[in-house]
């Protein structure tokens, strides 16, 4: 290691400014860090984390390039490699400028060195990786992605009642088992993919939280729940951005795992930000090889075919072109109002069919929702959803204390039309029956006026765990108590109600459980922004300076520059030596010039003389002026 930093640091001298600059532009992680000589800028340059983040922006064509450079021992050469990877000039030049503006790999003589590379060993060579043809453009067809979008808010929505009413578990050790994703995704009846999705969706935008080892509902879903279906969408979508696990379609991973690094963030971000809303991909299959040849570290095929699949999913794109919806995730504008235009308000009725179903088109709201989730199951979830009632669910509707004219009443209200007689006849028909058995807790007693009916329960089997035993002609004793033995008498097929020692209905309410949410993931991850272009310029003119005080035509920049430091008081170190640069090798620069009181100007100029405190220099306009050292009030690279 110390020889090829050797080497690298050799290297770096021969460069001028303008090129460590661009080193410094494609390794911004080592330009933040302390270096005051051009051997500490090769040792940072080797750092191996700094080596494998750097080459994570590599193209397919320079990883073949590295990849041989490191299997020749660095005593390769330009023809050697052009061989091995039996690749045109032109070909080569340009992978093997990505390399060297890296400074991942650089000429030593006709020798070729590369730092001890991390992703490029060990990797297969034979020929250079062409670029895939460009993906074919066309132009942006009227595809709506309400539909989707629709069924990803209300696939949340069934996710957040599914966690309340049934259990969902969470490994103690952290995240969700691959096993509980398949069953609940069996119970939901989607694929194992698209649950995974929801539930990343919904913990992400904090409306599930994980309590003794149970996902439950948060606060924040209650109230993501009752809002209007753009702002739901909304959610999701900014939770989306926030997401940083990467889509492993080819293998089974566990959900809600935190996961280093923002592999997945670069990937939903590289993707979306090939698409725009002018153009249309022919082919999304087309545009993932590509991506996949510019970008292989971030982009693998299938990974990025997953995320492409997300972005469909919430409506950011349709027909290989982004939405309004897209264009607002893109370039940072309104997402809620963008969400809120795409999607239409919630609908606030169903119609009920003479075959016991309700069909609902659109997103159903939380009213209209929890009314059909209790008298009915829902059975097909698309662009219309079905609820299909049944004397079971009647009875759970009744069980919770209402009466049978209330369920009509509740059914009629959100009915577009007359209530067909088959659901009247239903509800009725189950609430004649709702009630001929009561229970009451002893540990609990089971009574009827059918003394038949006892005799019946009492020899059945599979009400043996109840131990029930005759208290009397019409009354059976049961060593459970009443919650138990009402769950075991319903699970047989009968439809008993809870009564207390006074002879009332015991209405069964049952309290929502809820679980904190994580907290939001913060975007902006780092405490310290990265150097600006500026900045990258100045220490590049600093490390080359100090090396090479004297390079270029004119008087020494160093002398320049210690000439200049005397006559202003008001420039910065950066600043002045920038200044002394232009001096010396005539390039442009921008300076703000005190020409009077609270009075400044900017001027574009190039530096021709300097003399006794005064600078001349030829401006934009190609005329010359002069200006007192004195007066400079700042200096920068010409935007």
């Amino acid at each position: 290691m110390p020889r090829r930093i050797n080497a690298l640091a050799t290297w770096l001298l021969q460069l001028g400014p303008d090129e460590v600059a661009t080193v410094l532009l494609h390794r911004r992680d080592v330009a933040d860090r302390f270096i005051r000589t051009l051997r500490d800028l090769a040792t940072q340059l080797t750092d191996s984390d700094s080596v494998h983040a750097a080459e994570d922006t590599l193209d397919q064509g320079a990883l073949d390039v590295l990849a041989v450079i490191v299997a020749q021992g660095n005593a390769g050469t330009i023809d050697t490699v052009r061989t091995e990877l039996r690749c045109a000039a032109d070909d080569f030049e340009r992978a093997f400028r990505q390399l060297k503006d890296r400074a991942l790999a650089w000429p030593d003589g006709p020798r070729l060195i590369a730092v001890n590379s991390v992703r490029a060993s060990g990797a297969a060579h034979g020929r250079l990786t062409p670029r895939p043809r460009p993906p074919r453009k066309r132009r942006v067809s009227a595809i709506s992605p309400i539909v989707p979008a629709m069924s990803v808010v209300d696939g949340v929505a069934r996710l957040l009642a599914h966690c309340e009413q049934d259990a969902f578990d969470a490994r103690y050790t952290g995240g969700v088992a691959t096993v509980e994703i398949r069953r609940v995704a069996r119970a939901l009846r989607v694929p194992d993919g698209v649950l995974r999705l929801w539930l990343e969706l919904a913990v992400e935008a904090q409306l599930l939280g994980v309590e003794r080892s149970r996902l439950l509902p948060t606060r924040q879903g209650d109230g993501w729940l009752d809002s209007h279906p753009g702002a739901r969408l909304a959610a999701l979508v900014e939770a989306w951005r926030r997401m940083d696990w990467r889509p492993e379609p080819d293998q089974a991973r566990a959900a809600l795992r935190d996961y280093t690094g923002a592999a997945g963030l670069a990937l939903r971000r590289g993707t979306l930000e090939r698409f725009s809303a002018d153009e249309a991909f022919a082919d999304t299959a087309e545009l993932v090889d590509d991506l996949a040849w510019e970008r292989p570290a971030v982009h693998d095929p299938r990974a990025t075919a997953a995320v492409i699949s997300e972005m469909e999913s919430l409506g950011l794109v349709a027909g290989g072109a982004l939405t309004p919806l897209g264009v607002a995730v893109l370039e940072g504008g309104d997402v809620e109002a963008a969400a809120t235009e795409l999607l239409p308000a919630a609908t606030e009725k169903a119609a009920f069919q003479t075959d016991m179903t309700a069909v609902v088109n659109g997103l159903p709201s939380p009213e209209l929702s929890a009314t059909l989730n209790l008298v009915a199951d829902l059975e097909d979830n698309d662009a219309a959803r079905v609820w299909r009632m049944s004397a079971g669910t009647v009875r759970r509707a009744l069980d919770t204390g209402l009466s049978a004219d209330a369920v009509l009443m509740r059914l009629a209200a959100m009915s577009e039309g007359p209530l067909p007689q088959a659901v009247e006849h239903q509800v009725r028909d189950v609430a004649r029956r709702h009630g001929h058995l009561t229970v009451t807790d002893v540990k609990s007693c089971v009574r009827a006026a059918d003394s038949a009916l006892l005799q019946e329960i009492a020899k059945s089997k599979r009400l043996a765990s109840l131990k029930l035993r005759f208290i009397a002609p019409t009354v059976l004793a049961s060593d459970r108590p009443m919650t138990e033995t009402l769950g075991a008498l319903r699970r047989a097929g009968y439809a008993p109600t809870g009564v207390d020692g006074g002879d009332q209905s015991i209405v069964e309410q049952i309290g929502k459980l809820r679980a904190p949410a994580r907290g939001e993931r913060r975007q902006d991850r780092w405490w310290r922004a990265e150097p600006g272009d500026l900045e990258i310029t100045q220490l590049a003119i600093r490390l080359v300076e100090q090396e090479r005080p004297s390079v270029g035509r004119g008087a020494p920049r160093a002398g320049a520059a210690r000439v200049l430091r005397d006559q202003n008081v008001f420039l910065r170190d950066e600043e002045v030596v920038l200044l002394a640069s232009a001096l010396v090798d005539g390039s442009s620069v921008e300076i703000r010039y005190a020409s009077g009181p609270r009075r400044t100007e900017t001027h574009v100029v190039v530096p021709t003389k300097h003399l006794e405190g005064v600078l001349s220099a030829e401006c934009e306009d190609g005329t010359s002026k002069e200006f007192a050292i004195g007066h400079v009030r700042e200096v920068a690279l010409p935007r």
